[in-house]
């Protein structure tokens, strides 16, 4: 059938992956640094990703193209949400231990390094397992009363005081929304809708593409419907705090 549907120019296009992020239905994807449209059949021709694209890269166009699934748009976003937010033999167990949920620590260890390790290194200040966005599971224990903190992976490598500047006395989740495929926006909504969560903190770099996990930041402490006091810090790729 003949109808509206968006069209990417990847001339135009810097990876940001905002578009992914803004498109709910989940038919774009970042591919080799690239948007793409991964199914004609999910996008739904209104729209959502053209004003989050900073370089303009995507338009609408008429053509040939399937019909919009809603369908099978709400089985997959059903299916991704499951897999990201289930307790289940992979999170628990069984399967991967790199995604059992598990408390490694119930208070922050404030005592000087010295006393903890021999070798007078500074202390892990992390609270919980897993990290990665993709994997934790929604209603996790370490949730509730927590202070949270979403962050770029790249910043805890660009800011060497990361630990005791931001992961001390918070819950700590990273991601990359540039390389991961899919919007972190639902994962996080469930997340604060579903605990207690006393703040939220993200921690970005100043790169655009780091746009992403903000934007799905905010878009999710708007769709929980409540008030949680919030701050976004931004950290230059030479190791400095831009903005506080």
């Amino acid at each position: 059938m003949i109808r509206r549907i968006i069209k990417i120019n990847e001339d135009d296009c810097n990876g940001c992956g905002l578009c992914a992020a803004a498109c709910h239905e989940g038919a774009i994807t970042i591919v080799s640094g690239k948007a793409k449209l991964l199914r004609e059949d999910y996008c739904d021709g209104l729209g959502d990703c053209l004003p989050a694209c900073p370089t303009g890269a995507i338009t609408f166009e008429e053509r040939e193209a399937p019909a919009y699934d809603e369908a099978a748009v709400k089985a997959n976003q059903a299916k991704q949400l499951r897999a990201q937010s289930g307790f289940s033999a992979t999170s628990h167990g069984g399967g991967c231990p790199g995604q059992r949920a598990q408390m490694i620590r119930a208070i922050e260890r404030d005592d000087p390094p010295s006393a903890l390790f021999a070798s007078g290194a500074a202390p892990s200040r992390l609270r919980q397992w897993p990290v990665q966005i993709k994997l934790v599971p929604v209603n996790a224990p370490y949730f509730e009363n927590a202070n949270l903190l979403i962050a770029a992976d790249c910043s805890a490598f660009a800011y060497g005081d990361f630990h005791a500047k931001f992961i001390k006395n918070h819950v700590t989740l990273i991601g990359c929304p540039k390389l991961d495929e899919g919007d972190y926006a639902e994962k996080l909504t469930a997340i604060l809708k579903e605990n207690n969560i006393r703040s939220l903190t993200v921690v970005r770099m100043e790169v655009p593409c780091c746009g992403g996990i903000e934007n799905a930041a905010k878009r999710a402490l708007q769709a929980s419907g409540k008030f949680i006091p919030w701050r976004v810090v931004t950290i230059t790729t030479d190791g400095e705090i831009l903005e506080d």
